[in-house]
Parts: structure tokens; sequence; C-alpha cells
């Protein structure tokens, strides 16, 4: 996987997909036992959710509100969950969901230290890109989150930051990177990687692709740990 393109004939992460595996893992608790139905008003619910959020906040935005945009009655709305705090958990559960689908494979996991952190961090940069929307809502409502889901956010969080820590670590050890912290290097990739998606206009206006910002982002992160310039991390 070495483009965006290839990335999203290798992941379906449409709406419609993300939604039947948020169907997949609250069967026990939604009420509408029609699979089709269940995805379709799903694709609504988030869809505006995070509409309503991006717009006026997630906060401010009443099930009133979510009703009256997405077309589905009160009744049907709680046929899916019992509260915002639950609607809240089921979006930010699949942005986890997704992270981990998509940076728990072999040419992440395996190979040399170099494939490892290049896939890491385009994987990363593609997996925001194809789902902006949940992922800017994360990040801008992570304040008015319920106890469990800022636990959730921050495991997640720390969870990508290890990821690269063990990566680094591995190529400090192997001579490869510059003697440094593992854990600050990761720390201070991230907020990189997270730029791409809360400042994504900031970009579009330099007509920035996702494929350029993971070359520029490998060019800094190459010079942040010391890599030979023979065997800089771009990204191709």
């Amino acid at each position: 996987m070495d483009s965006y393109r290839m990335f999203q004939q290798e992941f379906d992460l449409s709406m419609e997909a993300l939604c039947r595996r948020i169907l997949d893992r609250h069967q026990a608790t939604i009420r509408v036992r029609k699979a089709d139905t269940a995805v379709a008003n799903l694709v609504r619910i988030i869809d505006t959710t995070l509409t309503l959020a991006n717009r006026k906040g997630f906060h401010s935005t009443s099930l009133r509100d979510l009703s009256e945009q997405s077309g589905l009655s009160m009744g049907a709305l709680y046929s899916y969950f019992d509260s915002k705090d639950t609607l809240l958990l089921m979006i930010l559960g699949q942005v986890v969901d997704a992270i981990q689908q998509v940076l728990i494979v072999p040419d992440v996991t395996t190979g040399s230290v170099y494939n490892r952190l290049r896939a890491l961090i385009a994987r990363h940069v593609y997996l925001t890109e194809r789902m902006g929307p949940w992922f800017v809502f994360a990040f801008m409502e992570a304040k008015a989150f319920s106890k469990q889901g800022r636990e959730m956010a921050i495991e997640s969080e720390l969870w990508t930051e290890g990821q690269l820590r063990d990566v680094i670590a591995d190529g400090i050890a192997a001579g490869l990177f510059r003697p440094q912290d593992p854990t600050m290097a990761a720390a201070l990739i991230k907020p990189m990687l997270q730029d791409w998606y809360v400042k994504r206009s900031k970009y579009r206006r330099r007509a920035i692709d996702p494929d350029g910002f993971v070359v520029a982002l490998g060019d800094a992160v190459s010079a942040m740990l010391g890599c030979d310039s023979k065997l800089a991390l771009k990204m191709s």
C-alpha cells in the first residue's frame, strides 16, 4: 500500500460500511431487526450528527435537532441509542475500531523499521482523509465527552503513539535513528498527523493532497530521527 488510491481500494471506509460495523457491535441494544433498514438509518443519524456537531457543537445539539434534521422521529432515534452519550460512544467506538483495523496489518507490524514507520504514517493520514468528519468530531468534541468517552479517546491516542514509539525504539536500537526518547518522538509526530484533518482546509488551499502531505511529513520525521539521507523516509 503506497498511495491513497491503493488505500481506498484496500479498505472500505464508506459511511455505509462504517455504520454496518456499528450495527454489528451494538446488535444487542439496537432494536431494529432488519439489517438494511438499520444501516440506512444509522447512516442518516451519524451523518446528521457529524454535520450538526461541526456546525454548532455536539454539546449544543439536542436529540430534537437530530430528529428534525435527520427526518427520523424521536421514537426511531431511541431504537438505536438511549442517550446522546451512547450516540457519542458509538461514533467514538467506530473511530477506534477503524484505527486498529487499518494500523494492525502486516506492512505495519512486520518488515524493516523504515517500511513499518512509512506504513504507520501513510495509513494514519489516509485513514483520517477518508474519515475526516469522524476524526474532527472526536478531536473537537473531546471536552464534551463523558468519563468513559474521555478514557476511550485517551487510550486510543496512547495506543497510536505506542505504535510509533515501538518502531522508533527499534530504529534507535538498530542504530538507524538518532538516540533520543522514543516516547517523546512519537508524541511530537502525533500532532503533525492530527494537523492534516484538523486544518484540512489549509492544505486544500495549498493544493496538497494526502500523498503530498505524507511525503512532506516523511521528510520532517526523517530529519527529526536523524535518518541517513540514503534511507530517508520518502513516502511513495
